[in-house]
C-alpha cells in the first residue's frame, strides 16, 4: 500500500510557521501581562489633576470651566477604556488564533511522519517515551501561559471598567449606552466618544452655559431641514393658512436671496439662515425674522484642503443643496465641493475643514443635523460611506462611522423611541440606526434600493422609507427591528414622507399625494395636485403643509378622507421645504425669501 511521503522541505516548512506562531503567541502574552500590570500600577481615573478638579468643583459648583475641564478628562479615561478593550479584544483573538495555527502543523507534521513498527518482544527505547513527556511538558506549560495571560486580559478589562464606573457613579458614563452594550457591533468601524445625556424629546432643563440647548428650545424653533429632528413635524403654532404672493396678501416681506441654492430655511430666535453658491463663491446668509433685513453675509473660503475644482452637479442638485444648521450657539454648512463651516450667530467663522470633493454623480445634498453639541454629517459618498460627528464648538472629530451602502442623497433624523435617541439614515439597501452619542449601529434592516434622495420617517415606533423603483416600507424599531408592512403603489424620489401617530403622509415628486394607515399601510386616500413637487409635507398646527414647485401650498387635514383648508400662492415656484415659527412661515423661492403671516 502506498502512502503519501512529504517532502523534508515541507516538514520544515510547517515546523518553521509552528515555530513562528508560538513566538508571536508568546509576544501576545507578554503583552497582555505588561498591560495588566501596567493597568494596576497607573489609575488613570484617579490622577492628581482629577482629584483637583473635583475638589474645585465641591467647592465652586457653579464654576463652568472647571466642570468643562472635567468632562474632558472623563472623555479622555473613556476613550482609554474603549482602546485598552480593543487592544485586548484583538489580543485574544490573535492569540487564539496562533494557538490553533501551531495545533494544525504539530499534527500536519505528525500525520506526516512514518510510525516505526512494533517488533513482537523487542526491548523499547524510551527516547520516543521521553520526547512525549517533554511534548507534554512544553504544551502544559504553554497551555498555562496562554490561559493566564487570557485570565490576565479579562481582569483588565473589568478592571478598567469598573474603575470607570466608580470615578464617574452617578455621571453620564455609568448610563451610557456604549457601556451596556458591551462592545461596539462588528458591522460599523467606529471610533467612539461618548456624549452626557442620552434623551429626546424630554425637555429636561439643561445647565447654564453647556453647550447645547433643550429639547423644549430646539421645538420652540426650527433648526435644520424639516424642523426639530428633521422628522418633518413642527411645533409652533397660529400658522397662517390664507396668502398671495403676488397680492401681497398676508405677506410680511419678501428678500432677494443673494446666492441661489436647493436648500431650505432654517430659523433660531428671530434670525433665518440659508446658503448660497455659484461655481465662485459660497456663503451663509442670515435674515432678521422680522424685517426680511440681511444682517450679515459670511464667504466660505480659504479652507485648508479645499480645491478649486467645481463640482459637477444636476441643476435639480446645484452646488448649494444642503440645509444649513443652528443649535443657537453656531450655525453649520457644508457645500457641494466637501466645506463644512461653523458660524457664530453673528457670522464669525469659528472653524471650518474641507471632508474632500464628495463622489456623486448627481451632487452633495445630504443636510447636516446636530445632537447635544455633536455636528452629524451625512457623507454617502460612491465606496466610502461613512456618517461623522464633530464636535460643535471646536470641530474635532468625535466620532466615524463607515457604512456598507451605496451614494444616497437623503438626510439623517433623530427619534425618541421611549427608552433612546437613535439617528437613522437610508440608503440602498439598509434604513440603518445609530446612536447619536458614539456612531455605535443599534439595528438594520435591508428594505430599501436605488439612488435614495427622500429622508426617513417616524412616528410612534415605527420608521418609514421609500424611493422610486423601490418600495414604500414601514419597520417597526428596536434591537430586532420587524418589517410591518410595504407598498410599491406609490414612490418618492426626492419629497421626504411625514407621518403622525395614526397616518402617514407621501407627497410624490410627479404631483400626487397619497394617506396611509401608519400602522397597516391601508391606503386611505390618494390626490393628484395636478403640479411636481420637490419640497417635503411638513406637520404644523394639526395641518399638513405641502409646497408644489409652482409655489401653491396644499393645506389640508391629516384625516382618513382628502380635506381641504386652503391652496395659497406664493407668486414664484419653489422646490424648498417651508420652515415655521410662532405666526409665520417663512419660504424659499426661486429667487426670494418670504415671511408669510397675518
Amino acid at each position: 500500500m502506498e502512502y503519501f511521503k512529504p517532502s523534508a522541505k515541507t516538514i520544515g516548512l510547517l515546523q518553521r510557521v509552528a515555530i513562528t506562531a508560538g513566538l508571536f503567541a508568546f509576544i501576545i502574552c507578554m503583552l497582555i501581562l505588561v498591560n495588566y500590570y501596567q493597568l494596576n500600577r497607573a489609575d488613570p481615573l484617579n490622577s492628581p489633576a482629577l482629584k483637583v478638579l473635583v475638589e474645585k468643583s465641591k467647592s465652586n459648583p457653579d464654576d463652568e470651566q472647571v466642570k468643562l475641564e472635567i468632562r474632558e478628562l472623563d472623555l479622555l479615561a473613556r476613550k482609554a477604556f474603549f482602546t485598552n478593550r480593543w487592544q485586548i479584544k484583538t489580543g485574544g483573538y490573535l492569540l487564539i488564533f496562533s494557538v490553533l495555527i501551531i495545533v494544525i502543523c504539530l499534527k500536519t507534521i505528525e500525520l506526516f511522519r512514518a510510525k516505526i513498527p512494533e517488533v513482537p518482544g523487542a526491548k523499547q527505547d524510551s527516547f520516543w517515551d521521553d520526547r512525549l513527556l517533554n511534548r507534554k511538558w512544553i504544551t502544559y506549560s504553554g497551555s498555562f501561559l496562554v490561559m493566564a495571560s487570557l485570565f490576565f486580559a479579562y481582569l483588565s478589562h473589568n478592571q478598567l471598567g469598573n474603575e470607570i464606573t466608580r470615578a464617574t457613579s452617578g455621571g453620564s458614563v455609568q448610563n451610557s449606552p456604549e457601556l451596556q452594550s458591551g462592545g461596539a457591533n462588528p458591522v460599523t468601524q467606529s471610533t467612539h466618544a461618548v456624549v452626557p445625556g442620552d434623551t429626546l424629546n424630554k425637555g429636561k432643563p439643561f445647565i447654564k452655559g453647556e453647550e447645547y440647548p433643550t429639547q423644549q428650545e430646539i421645538n420652540s424653533n426650527f433648526p435644520g431641514f424639516r424642523g426639530p429632528m428633521g422628522n418633518g413635524v413642527a411645533f409652533q403654532k397660529n400658522i397662517p393658512i390664507s396668502w398671495d404672493g403676488k397680492k401681497g396678501k398676508n405677506i410680511r416681506w419678501k428678500t432677494a436671496v443673494p446666492l441661489p441654492g436647493n436648500n431650505s430655511p432654517v430659523v433660531w430666535n428671530g434670525k433665518v439662515f440659508l446658503t448660497g453658491a455659484n461655481e465662485s463663491k459660497r456663503e451663509v446668509c442670515c435674515f432678521d425674522g422680522s424685517t426680511g433685513k440681511i444682517l450679515w453675509t459670511t464667504l466660505v473660503e480659504k479652507i485648508a484642503g479645499s480645491t478649486a475644482q467645481v463640482p459637477k452637479v444636476t441643476k435639480e442638485t446645484g452646488l448649494s443643496a444642503p440645509t444649513c444648521t443652528t443649535d443657537g450657539r453656531r450655525v453649520y454648512a457644508i457645500f457641494a465641493n466637501g466645506d463644512l463651516v461653523a458660524l457664530d450667530m453673528d457670522g464669525k467663522k469659528i472653524w471650518a475643514k474641507n471632508l474632500g470633493l464628495p463622489k456623486n454623480h448627481y451632487g452633495h445634498s445630504s443636510s447636516l443635523i446636530f445632537y447635544h453639541d455633536l455636528l452629524i454629517v451625512q457623507f454617502d459618498q460612491s465606496g466610502d460611506a461613512a456618517v461623522i460627528a464633530f464636535k460643535g464648538k471646536t470641530g474635532e472629530r468625535a466620532w466615524e462611522t463607515s457604512r456598507d451602502v451605496k451614494i444616497s442623497w437623503s438626510s439623517p433624523i433623530l427619534v425618541n423611541t421611549g427608552k433612546r435617541a437613535e439617528l437613522i439614515l437610508v440608503a440602498e439597501p439598509f434604513m440603518v440606526s445609530y446612536n447619536p452619542a458614539t456612531g455605535k449601529e443599534l439595528w438594520r434592516m435591508d428594505c430599501i434600493s436605488g439612488e435614495v434622495g427622500p429622508s426617513a420617517a417616524y412616528a410612534d415606533g415605527v420608521a418609514f422609507s421609500v424611493n422610486e423603483y423601490s418600495k414604500l416600507a414601514a419597520i417597526q424599531v428596536g434591537d430586532s427591528p420587524k418589517l410591518l408592512w410595504q407598498s410599491d403603489e406609490y414612490m418618492s424620489d426626492i419629497p421626504s414622507p411625514v407621518a403622525n401617530g395614526n397616518y402617514l403622509f407621501l407627497a410624490t415628486s410627479y404631483g400626487t399625494m397619497v394617506c396611509y394607515d401608519a400602522k397597516t399601510g391601508t391606503k386611505y386616500w390618494e390626490k393628484d395636485f395636478g403640479t411636481p413637487t420637490f419640497a417635503s409635507p411638513m406637520l404644523a398646527d394639526g395641518k399638513v403643509y405641502a409646497l408644489d414647485k409652482k409655489g401653491v401650498m396644499h393645506i389640508f387635514k391629516p384625516d382618513k378622507a382628502y380635506s381641504s383648508i386652503s391652496e395659497p400662492v406664493l407668486g414664484e415656484g419653489s422646490v424648498c421645504t417651508p420652515a415655521f415659527a410662532d405666526g409665520v412661515i417663512f419660504i424659499r423661492g426661486d429667487k426670494n425669501l418670504y415671511c408669510i403671516g397675518k
